[in-house]
This record gives C-alpha cells, structure tokens and sequence, in this order.
C-alpha cells in the first residue's frame, strides 16, 4: 500500500490528528496517511524564531518516515526543513505553504493569504520570492486577536478569518486566496464551502501536488483523457 506521513512542526497531538484526517480525506482510497509530531517546540508556530527552530525536528522526523514513506507533507506554512530534507531522501517531500502558492497561482492568479500570526508575514513575503511568484502575491490580511486563544475557539476563527479573506478580494485585488497555516486546516476546509469566493486550503493543495510527484504517468495520464 502506498503510504503518506504528514509531519506536523509542531508538539500538538490534536493538531496532527486534524491534518491527518484532512490530508487523508484529499487521497485516493488505497493510499495509507499517518501523522508525525514534533517531539519538541511549541504547540503552535508564531514567529520566524519559532519556524526556524523547528526546521531540525522536521528533518530528524522526515529521515525516520522516508524509510517506510512514498511521500512525505511538511505542514507548517513556512516549510521549516523542506530543502534540507529533499536533500536527504529520493522521494518526494512538498511543504504546505510551496504547494498552496502554486495552486493559487496557477494561470497567472493574483493571490493573497489570510492568517492569524502577524510575526510570519515576512516569511510568507520570502517564499513568494523564492517560488518567483511575488509578482502574483497581494500581501497578506491577519485576524484581529491572539493567535492561540483564537485557534481553540473553531466558530470564532472561521469568522475571523473570512473577514481577512474578504479583505484580501476587496482591497488588495487577490482573485484567491490562501489559508496560512497547518493549525488553520479545518478552517480552510470549512470557508472553502462557506464563501464563493475560491479558497485554497494548504494540506489539501500539498496532498494534491504530493500524488502528482509520486504518479507522473498516472496524473499525465488521466489528464489526456
């Protein structure tokens, strides 16, 4: 069977087992998803201080599942660890945040990102750049509140962020917009049916990109159909 790890940055249980479950809702039945954990860190990412730190467990994490794993995820929205990892492994290895761009540009696209961690932004700008997509990036729009509170609280943050996702169309000019962040996943699920407007939810983009790299000939294949 072929056999998916998720590797989430950081030390939350529960939030690991949320995007396990949405990476493997986004696969095809047949294709086994199982979630890694940081062994330490913090339970949610917020800083660059933060992403960088956890770029080393990421790795130690990675070199474990590529023994067993066909593809690995990197979910964290800044994909600490992703370069070095491919470096270190013959499989595929695509971070949320590279596969979310991609998809939100693809076609010449205007995007934007909405948010909760106003310390990442930079980060976010960096990856644009480094993808050669900052042409396309619209900036990023952020919730009011702390992060963390937010986060425990699903209705509250659905609410929040779909008003930085309006703001991102409306006032930056995005045509789509991104949701930034691993822990955000069942959020982006969530607003991806509740707004018209198209949203791009990043495990579910990074799952997409991951069958693409691991089944070329197939996805070549059933695109020619």
């Amino acid at each position: 069977m072929t056999h998916i790890v998720i590797i989430n940055p950081n030390t939350s249980q529960v939030t690991t087992a949320m995007m396990t479950d949405i990476a493997r809702q986004s696969v095809p039945a047949g294709i086994s998803v199982e979630g890694m954990t940081a062994a330490k860190g913090v339970s949610m990412i917020l800083n660059g201080k933060e992403l960088a730190a956890s770029a080393d467990g990421v790795v130690q994490m990675g070199s474990t599942a590529a023994a067993k794993a066909d593809g690995i995820i990197v979910s964290a929205f800044g994909d600490p660890g992703l370069e070095q990892l491919r470096q270190m492994t013959d499989i595929p290895v695509i971070g949320i945040c590279e596969a979310s761009m991609l998809e939100a540009a693809f076609g010449g696209r205007r995007f934007g990102i909405a948010t909760v961690t106003p310390d990442l932004i930079e980060s976010f700008a960096a990856k644009a750049v480094s993808l050669r997509l900052a042409s396309h990036f619209t900036g990023t729009r952020l919730t009011g509140g702390d992060p963390i509170s937010l986060s425990f609280d699903p209705e509250r943050l659905q609410a929040a962020l779909a008003v930085a996702v309006e703001e991102c169309l409306k006032l930056d000019g995005a045509e789509v917009v991104i949701i930034g962040g691993g822990p955000l996943g069942r959020a982006a699920a969530q607003l991806q049916q509740q707004l018209s407007a198209p949203v791009i939810a990043p495990i579910e983009s990074a799952a997409k990109l991951l069958l693409k790299r691991m089944f070329p000939l197939s996805v070549a294949a059933s695109l020619a159909q």
